[in-house]
């Protein structure tokens, strides 16, 4: 489900020749000293295909369960930076979100319980004789 959040999200940025992050930041509610310098002409293009592209990315990963320790935790934050955008304090989108949200909270438990080694890629790469000779990548794939 977290997949189809992404790529739901992706669908709308990827396609649409004319997606631009200006629009969401240049409107933030709170902490829009952080957000208003990356609608600047020469970042905005930038920052709007790093987020297309990485919601797609990230839908990916999560919908094949490959790289799943790397790309929840990266989802997280990209919800993070959202929520610190966009929060009525104490609600974040409305009043179910009480100062948590509950999309960064399953990414992270994602992230923990190595979901892709349950349901997906991951566990078939930890069993790869490449993966196993190289412990670090072990951890990111195990």
């Amino acid at each position: 489900m977290m997949a189809w959040t992404f790529l739901y999200a992706s669908s709308h940025q990827v396609f649409d020749p004319n997606f631009s992050v200006t629009g969401f930041l240049s409107h933030t509610t709170t902490f829009h000293w952080l957000f208003a310098p990356l609608t600047a002409p020469a970042i905005a293009p930038v920052m709007s295909f790093l987020v297309a592209y990485g919601h797609l990315a990230i839908g990916l990963s999560l919908l094949f369960g490959c790289l799943v320790r790397i790309s929840a935790p990266i989802g997280a934050g990209i919800l993070f930076f959202y929520w610190m955008a966009h929060m009525t304090f104490p609600f974040i989108s409305d009043h179910n979100n009480l100062l948590i949200d509950y999309h960064i909270v399953t990414l992270l438990y994602i992230a923990i319980k190595g979901a892709g080694q349950w349901v997906g890629i991951d566990g078939w790469l930890a069993r790869q004789e490449t993966v196993r000779a190289h412990p670090g990548m072990l951890k990111v794939v195990g």
